[in-house]
């Protein structure tokens, strides 16, 4: 049964990483409704949060691959000008998640278990999403001064049930950003804020014993090919401008989890 709940935490993880829905959210209420703080305490745990967002992690890797490459080369090749100012820009969008994970996480540490708290900011981030279908659809780029707030945007998802993709895209398209240019960024965002959150829970890992390291892989395994998945749905939708329709779900999901669970 490990094995079962590991794949279906790791499915919603996957899925809900990229899709703007709020993947700490999820994996709250659906910690929740299994039960897992009373059957499982290793599935309840930081270190398979880790593990399951470094699976998503990966899947980001693969997906950009080629923009990643041309980011690490442009540390080297001094003609790769475009390629070096986004990697200033991440940088910059960057800090703010730094000062959050490191002098604010650990004042939230119940909040991570509380399903009532993440169902209250699903409402948020449904409200956020909903609306960008107010906003024209912008035709600018990522600047420093918009990589500073999308930033901001991103520590602001440090709370659960708020959306990191879904207030990343949401802050560029209010900035007049490109919809897919704004996700783009976002998502190569997501590469050393997942990255930082792991290390700074680094310590955590050590309590995967071998007997659970198969439990732990599976989830990992379904939360990369799941988030994969959705980021090229993602990048589909928002092409199609039906970015502001996550919010519809967003805001049911919030209210039937207050009033359910």
């Amino acid at each position: 049964m490990d094995y079962l709940y590991a794949a279906l935490l790791g499915l919603v993880q996957g899925l809900t990483e990229f899709l703007p829905v709020s993947s700490s959210g999820h994996l709250v209420i659906a910690q929740h409704v299994l039960g897992l703080g009373e059957k499982n305490a290793m599935l309840n745990s930081l270190t398979f949060d880790i593990v399951l967002h470094l699976g998503t992690l990966l899947a980001v890797l693969v997906y950009f691959r080629a923009r990643v490459f041309s980011l690490a080369r442009c540390l080297f090749d001094t003609t790769l000008v475009e390629d070096r100012k986004m990697l200033l820009f991440v940088i910059i969008g960057t800090l703010p998640a730094v000062a959050a994970g490191l002098f604010i996480k650990s004042q939230l540490g119940g909040l991570y278990h509380s399903a009532t708290f993440a169902s209250l900011m699903l409402l948020v981030t449904g409200a956020i999403l909903l609306s960008t279908g107010w906003f024209k659809t912008g035709v600018g780029s990522v600047g420093k001064k918009s990589a500073l707030w999308i930033g901001v945007a991103q520590a602001c998802a440090i709370l659960p049930g708020i959306s990191r993709s879904g207030t990343t895209i949401s802050m560029g398209m209010f900035l007049g950003i490109t919809p897919e240019k704004a996700a783009e960024y976002s998502f190569l965002l997501a590469i050393p804020a997942i990255l930082g959150a792991a290390v700074l829970e680094l310590k955590d890992l050590s309590s995967v014993s071998t007997e659970n390291l198969g439990v732990f892989l599976v989830g990992a395994a379904v939360a990369f090919i799941s988030g994969l998945a959705a980021v090229g749905w993602l990048m589909k939708l928002i092409g199609k401008g039906k970015f502001k329709y996550f919010g519809v779900y967003c805001v049911a999901l919030g209210a039937v989890s207050l009033i359910f669970v």
